[in-house]
């Protein structure tokens, strides 16, 4: 059974300051994000279900799939949504030395930067599994990225909970500002095919609005 926290408690915030959790404001706004991509068909799916509502999401892309699938990730930055990186080879920074780690980060950069030299503007990075070291943190934010986090875990990647179960863990917690984690991943599909478009019909009845990280 996978440990983690749907809702990012509030110590952990405040331990971990440097990084975003959330983006506070007075106008419902939330942040959906999507993490693991570009993956063919599934995000080439997420981007079908966000463009009739005109949501704008910020996609966090492995450099790997990058190379090997250009055509959706343009298709990202064509359509208007923001790109974070999500290093290369989706490396555990814990369990990876420092100049492993930025190696694959700036990889990643490379990739981007190819085909969206406007990434040089606003530079987004997220740790996969949400794990790395300090002195990694410390490089990236010397490298003008900021750091993205989360405030809603939907679990979607969890085979062991239901597509409902996603779906709650969503709606239950978000709150404005949040910024919501979903994977456009193979691994994901199932729970986050059935959740997103609930999720984003829920939360414009309850008058949320969506926009990217910029």
């Amino acid at each position: 059974m996978k440990m983690y926290w749907v809702k990012t408690r509030w110590f952990i915030k405040r331990l971990f300051s440097g990084f975003v959790w959330d983006i506070p404001n007075t106008s419902k706004t939330v942040y959906l994000t999507f993490d693991d991509g570009p993956t063919p068909e599934i995000t080439e799916w997420v981007l079908d279900i966000l463009r009739p509502h005109d949501i704008k999401a910020t996609f966090f892309c492995i450099g790997n799939n990058i190379e090997k699938h250009p055509d959706i990730f343009n298709k990202i930055i064509t359509e208007g949504h923001a790109i974070g990186n999500h290093t290369f080879n989706h490396l555990n920074g814990w369990n990876t030395n420092n100049a492993t780690y930025i190696d694959n980060i700036e990889a990643t950069e490379t990739a981007i930067l190819k085909r969206n030299p406007e990434f040089e503007k606003v530079k987004l990075f997220r740790p996969p599994y949400g794990k790395m070291k300090r002195t990694q943190a410390k490089y990236v934010r010397s490298k003008g990225y900021r750091i993205i986090m989360w405030d809603v875990l939907s679990a979607d990647f969890d085979k062991s909970i239901s597509p409902e179960k996603c779906f709650k863990n969503v709606v239950n917690t978000t709150r404005e500002g949040s910024v919501i984690i979903f994977h456009d991943s193979i691994k994901a599909a199932t729970n986050m095919q059935y959740a997103l478009p609930l999720v984003i019909n829920y939360l414009k009845e309850k008058g949320f609005r969506f926009a990217k990280i910029s």
